[in-house]
């Protein structure tokens, strides 16, 4: 398989070769976009870095709508970025923008281009799931001994340690991670749901707090405690709308730890639940504009 990297600028004149042509030959994934626009480049760096890593599988191709006003319009692109997969002389896919690297990766895969570690991860995922968490780590332990790069397996065993709240296995293995996976979106979602665990293990506990708040409800403190339980636990959604009636009722705990909270736990999951995370980040804003 050739190991050349395929990252091309693109006009209307190398368009039909360089596009259309190669398509019949690889898969095409062109970004439509504007100098002027941060989520274009980071939109770029994605795919840059997933060309190299994915030498000689795809072509990588980048087109100025300020430059070449003809093929803004002859693909109808209203915003940027754009991407727009091409195979065998035709658009198969359009997507509108920022990508997240979890969902170029998807987009990739789509096209039948992945590596058989990440195959392995998403069956130890459904495996995890589905209760069967020995099985899905003996698979994500032959996913590392194949491709021992693969960050992402690791990344994935801290999930499955911070799941099973194997809080000492997850932290060690987070740490031996590289600086730039600590750092990623998934690094720094690991390294939140390790905070709220290990915050939640210096609580009362999950029911013990639901009954205390249960019987005062203007117990702060137990509420407060309680959203950090259910931040463990993973269930987002009821720990936000505890939190949130802590910043519309209680906006003086500690300093509006509440809303400081709320603002982290949004980072948070906006990798894995971006719907979810946005939800809530609007809700949090009407509160705050009134």
């Amino acid at each position: 398989m050739s190991q050349d990297v395929y990252i091309f600028e693109v006009s209307e004149k190398s368009f039909p070769s360089a596009v259309i042509e190669n398509s019949h030959k690889l898969p095409v994934v062109v970004e439509f976009m504007g100098v002027w626009s941060e989520p274009c480049f980071a939109v770029d760096e994605t795919f840059s870095t997933l060309a190299r890593e994915f030498a000689g599988q795809f072509i990588f191709a980048k087109v100025d709508i300020d430059e070449q006003p003809e093929l803004r319009k002859q693909y109808h692109i209203e915003n940027v970025p754009t991407l727009v997969v091409i195979k065998d002389g035709n658009v198969s896919r359009v997507d509108m923008g920022l990508l997240t690297d979890v969902e170029a990766r998807a987009l990739l895969r789509e096209q039948g281009i992945s590596h058989e570690s990440d195959d392995m991860r998403e069956q130890a995922r459904d495996k995890h799931m589905a209760g069967d968490t020995a099985g899905a780590i003996m698979l994500l332990t032959q996913a590392i001994q194949k491709h021992p790069s693969n960050t992402r397996v690791a990344m994935d065993m801290v999930q499955i340690f911070i799941d099973i709240n194997e809080l000492e296995n997850a932290r060690g293995l987070f740490k031996r991670l590289p600086e730039r996976d600590q750092n990623s979106d998934m690094g720094k979602s690991l390294a939140g749901q390790l905070a709220f665990a290990e915050l939640a293990a210096k609580t009362e506990g999950l029911e013990a707090l639901q009954a205390r708040v249960e019987a005062d409800n203007k117990d702060a403190q137990g509420r407060f405690d309680l959203a950090i339980c259910l931040v463990a636990q993973h269930d987002f959604k009821q720990a936000m709308d505890h939190l949130l009636y802590m910043v519309q009722h209680m906006a003086d705990f500690n300093d509006g730890a509440a809303r400081e909270m709320m603002i982290t736990l949004l980072r948070m999951i906006k990798e894995n639940s971006p719907e979810l995370a946005a939800e809530y980040q609007r809700k949090l804003s009407n509160i705050m504009a009134k």
